[in-house]
């Protein structure tokens, strides 16, 4: 009985260690794959798609087999590149107190393993649009190329213009999930490419001030770190404003859409403005970068809803 017992125990402590294992390797594997960064990129993939299939009056269902190798391409293809930035960024990783539980800088998974890893999803993301179109292949690469080499590789660590560089290679996004529909010279994609770039600058600016003393420590040329929080602010501002004028392009969208954005864009820029008076420097990026999250969401899930047939 008692060596049945003792066999039983270990049994359950096996089974408890390999429940362990399993949580801390998906957890490992969110971390690297930047699980939330990699599902905000993907959303404006659909709509890009979307929109191009309501602009030239086709279905999504008779377009099946090109809608999946579009959102399963791009979404590997952003993902290796997200991997291949965990895997060159491990040293300033192991500096920022909010990056520290990466697989990388924790060796859960090795750093050779995690850039054969980044290259294989990237070249099978690739290889995936180009079974849509050249163009959406051609603008996957674009972000790729920019965000790996020339924000990962060459301007992150020395330059402010890194936010600018970053936010180009997420803007180019819904320009994939239209070009595999349609040639992407068309008004809509390009005003989300611009609603996108736009955005990604105050949205950053916002993380950067929140995150100030890590981007410090790391030595990554952030605006606030290098400029302060006033400059900072002002451009926020700035970019905030450019946005006003954008809903008003997307006119074909209805009056609905281009109210509730416009009323979003005023929003925001109140918000903006608030900064300028703020006691609490932290605490106001913290409601900039909630108001930013929410922004970006509503106004691409808005794009979609009114676009439904219901609604037509």
């Amino acid at each position: 009985m008692t060596r049945q017992m003792d066999i039983s125990l270990r049994d359950e402590q096996e089974a408890t260690r390999g429940e362990e294992r399993s949580g801390t390797l998906i957890a490992d594997l969110k971390s690297l794959f930047k699980a939330p960064v990699l599902i905000a990129n993907a959303l404006p993939v659909f709509v890009g798609f979307w929109l191009a299939l309501y602009f030239t009056d086709q279905s999504l269902w008779a377009n099946g087999t090109l809608f999946w190798l579009t959102i399963i391409g791009s979404t590997l293809l952003m993902g290796g590149a997200l991997v291949i930035n965990n895997w060159y960024d491990v040293d300033i990783d192991t500096v920022m107190k909010r990056t520290q539980k990466r697989p990388t800088v924790t060796g859960n998974i090795p750093l050779r393993t995690v850039l054969l890893i980044g290259i294989a999803m990237s070249a099978a993301g690739m290889v995936m649009l180009f079974f849509t179109t050249f163009e959406a292949a051609i603008w996957g690469f674009i972000g790729w190329f920019t965000y790996v080499v020339l924000y990962t590789m060459w301007s992150k660590r020395k330059y402010t213009l890194n936010t600018v560089i970053g936010s180009l290679s997420g803007a180019v996004t819904p320009m994939i999930g239209w070009a595999a529909v349609a040639p992407a010279y068309h008004i809509v994609p390009i005003m989300l490419f611009l609603i996108l770039f736009i955005w990604q600058m105050p949205h950053t600016f916002a993380i950067a001030m929140r995150k100030y003393d890590e981007y410090k420590a790391a030595n990554v040329a952030m605006l606030p770190v290098v400029r302060g929080f006033q400059m900072t602010k002002r451009q926020m501002f700035v970019y905030i404003a450019c946005l006003l004028p954008l809903p008003f392009y997307l006119g074909s969208l209805g009056m609905v859409f281009v109210t509730l954005a416009t009323l979003m864009n005023i929003g925001y820029l109140a918000v903006s403005i608030q900064g300028f008076f703020a006691k609490d420097d932290m605490k106001w990026a913290y409601v900039m970068f909630l108001y930013s999250v929410n922004y970006i969401a509503i106004i691409f899930l808005l794009m979609v809803v009114v676009t439904l047939p219901i609604f037509q």
